[in-house]
């Protein structure tokens, strides 16, 4: 039996955030930000040391979280109860399926009552378990702990791993030697977390972070050495651009890949010669894209070149690998967008989407026969794992929907034979043929068809009674796979209705939708959401002001767009993280994300008609005087990408502008950043507090 949530407590007093007169102009046009203060001068520090926050904004946060907790004052039962439940649903010794490397399979496992993920190897033919890192044990005595990455040396014999212990992603490496199990003195500040190793193992080369938290910087490490020594092998000139590492399936070759929103650019690394020096494969074209994988003789391209928007896959020679070269061999079809390649030894896999559907394509290179692996039900979410081994027949792929829990399955490319390896465990039960899962599509007002994922029990009554939670994203081409998610089921259990919009700026139908969502397309990803709502209404599924919108970071701007659009269709509007400053954000070149950032929404400072823009949507320039539904902001004090000014100086502004609803709520973890709480555990009661503010929405707040 379902908890019942305890009747709402009158309402405390908001407290005031005092505003302080600030104006400037752009392009001619007159600006106020009253709430710029909230800004820290010394931002900076705080993402690294949060207590170095200036004292006056600390009281505002404060004054906010308490503010937040006083108006669910009396829940805190129930919001135990939504924990114990959706914990409920966790295997608590879960562990991934084993990825066999050379003599061992590698995987992480979760212990009972863990938080964070233990790090594992069996031999391969075996079943004696070793655990390489535990990281319930590296984060004990800290507030925050995030694992970055943990990867093995091809001898097998050193991991270098990192972590994250403030939130604000500077990862510091470390180097663990697996025969004793004790770290090295090797330790290397700022990094984003990653490494690739030599092929020799005698070193490592990662990313460095700059000051202003960008990725700009490939250093190469050797084991033993200070970090102050080590070598910079490619330094990104440009700004607008950052820099990931990379390694073929094949591992003969390390990728230093360096992109914008629209823009990339590959380096070859001999991963063999440990004195390699990067070796341009195409130089830099704006709107030129493209990733590159490896087969003997031959690169493999996955690239958008020729007007291929959707993408297609070309070959190029190892020895004169430039765009010259490039000849096709998958060839572009339109609509059939491609996501991801990966090159095995005699095979050829790729991950493909064609009318919001996701399918897997496996080439056989000697014949050029393809085989396809597809699902019937009308919205899933389909992915492959890599693995380590490039000499291989065997292919794993996972598959789940809103109804059906995750499978994760081998394909023996061979034989044919599918082997499941796992099926996802739900502890207290989950019967899939209680809930329909299906897709609908909006029409937008220009009469696009925007798809909504929807599930829901079977036993909802489809009349317009069903409360809703609305979900969307709708940014750089991001599209929001329709899989299974154990937390929904804490309110789709209690009648509601969950949805995914998947509106234009996403990739859900191709890279033309994620196009025609992108700067001066903005607009359209919030038109078609309120199009999402008002279709989810029309055909019964719910009634408009008993949808609650949700979406984080830039899915926040969304949710800060739609608010001062269609407050009306809205009970509530859940917005994690969100970008809702952009406008400000995009004018300062200072902060870590904003000049790659450029491409995606336009430079302001730069060009009038961005300015023009960005000015006429962004959520925070556009509050005005009129009643807005309830809205909770969830932001992290250390978070590098949303920095926590935000969400702050956003419910200053509707506190101050709206003329009814609410209450508006801003709850800051003072004590994590961008994902919020790391341990599994932890992240449910944030997650907890969204639902319960959902059903309040629904249900209404006290007078």
């Amino acid at each position: 039996m379902k908890s019942a949530m305890p009747p709402p407590s009158p309402l405390p007093e908001a407290p005031a955030i005092p505003s302080k007169k600030h104006s400037f102009e752009v392009h001619g046009t007159q600006l106020s930000d009253d709430f710029a203060w909230l800004k820290a001068e010394n931002w900076r520090e705080v993402l690294t040391d949060p207590a170095a926050l200036d004292p006056s904004i600390r009281t505002v946060l404060e004054r906010e979280n308490a503010y937040t907790e006083g108006v669910f004052a009396g829940t805190e039962a129930f919001q135990k109860a939504l924990v114990a439940e959706m914990r409920g649903r966790i295997k608590e010794d879960d562990s991934s399926v084993p990825e066999p490397d050379g003599p061992f399979s590698y995987f992480t496992r979760y212990r009972e009552g863990g938080q964070h993920p233990l790090v594992c190897r069996i031999p391969r033919d075996g079943h004696v378990e070793t655990i390489l890192l535990d990281s319930d044990k590296e984060a004990s005595g800290h507030a925050f702990f995030d694992l970055g990455g943990a990867d093995h040396s091809p001898d097998h014999r050193l991991m270098a791993w990192s972590a994250d212990r403030k939130g604000s992603e500077f990862f510091t490496i470390k180097v663990r030697d697996l025969e004793t199990g004790h770290d090295l003195t090797d330790e290397i500040p700022r990094t984003s977390g990653g490494v690739v190793w030599l092929g020799n193992s005698a070193g490592f080369y990662y990313v460095e972070l700059d000051d202003n938290h960008r990725p700009v910087r490939v250093k190469r490490h050797l084991i033993g050495t200070s970090a102050d020594r080590d070598i910079v092998i490619y330094e990104e000139p440009d700004s607008g651009f950052f820099v990931k590492l990379g390694l073929t399936q094949s591992g003969a070759f390390v990728l230093i890949e360096a992109s914008d929103h629209e823009t990339s650019e590959v380096h070859l690394l001999d991963r063999a010669d440990p004195l390699a020096k990067p070796r341009l494969v195409e130089p830099r074209t704006v709107a030129l894209q493209y990733d590159v994988e490896h087969h003997g003789r031959q690169i493999i391209i996955l690239t958008n070149a020729d007007g291929a928007e959707d993408f297609k896959i070309m070959t190029a020679p190892v020895s004169n690998p430039g765009r010259a070269q490039w000849k096709d061999l998958v060839p572009y079809r339109a609509g059939t967008m491609i996501l991801f390649v990966m090159c095995l030894a005699r095979h050829l896999v790729r991950l493909e989407r064609e009318d919001a559907k996701p399918r897997i394509v496996v080439r056989e290179f000697a014949s050029g026969r393809e085989d396809i692996i597809a699902f019937d039900e009308d919205t899933y979410a389909l992915g492959v794992d890599p693995g380590y081994e490039h000499d291989t027949n065997v292919i794993r792929y996972r598959y789940s929907s809103l109804t059906t829990p995750s499978e994760v399955r081998d394909l023996d490319l061979a034989t044919g034979t599918r082997t499941l390896r796992k099926r996802q465990v739900v502890p207290s039960g989950h019967h899939p043929e209680d809930y329909v899962t299906r897709r609908l599509f909006a029409t937008a007002p220009d009469g696009a068809q925007v798809p909504i994922s929807i599930v829901h029990r079977r036993d909802v009554a489809l009349d317009g009674s069903a409360p809703c939670l609305l979900y969307g994203y709708g940014s750089y081409g991001v599209s929001i796979p329709a899989g299974f998610r154990t937390n929904i089921l804490s309110l789709v259990d209690r009648g509601f209705v969950y949805a995914i919009a998947h509106v234009r700026g996403g990739t859900e139908k191709g890279w033309r939708w994620y196009l025609d969502g992108k700067r001066e397309n903005k607009p359209n990803t919030f038109t078609d959401f309120i199009a999402c709502g008002e279709k989810l209404a029309a055909a019964g599924y719910t009634a408009r002001g008993r949808i609650v919108a949700h979406g984080g970071s830039a899915g926040g701007m969304l949710m800060g767009a739609v608010a001062n659009l269609a407050p009306d269709l809205f009970a509530g509007i859940v917005s994690e993280v969100p970008f809702v400053d952009v406008l400000n954000t995009m004018l300062d070149g200072e902060l870590p994300l904003t000049p790659p950032e450029w491409p995606e929404w336009g430079n302001p400072a730069a060009d009038e008609a961005a300015f023009r823009t960005i000015l006429s949507y962004s959520p925070y320039e556009n509050i005005g005087p009129q009643a807005y539904p309830a809205v909770l902001a969830l932001g992290g004090l250390t978070d590098p990408r949303v920095t926590y000014w935000e969400p702050a100086k956003w419910i200053a502004r509707l506190r101050q502008k709206k003329t009814g609803g609410g209450p508006v709520m801003l709850k800051l973890n003072m004590e994590a950043g961008h994902g919020g709480a790391a341990g599994r555990f932890d992240r449910l009661e944030e997650v907890a507090l969204t639902y319960l503010f959902a059903l309040r929405s629904i249900d209404g707040f006290g007078g």
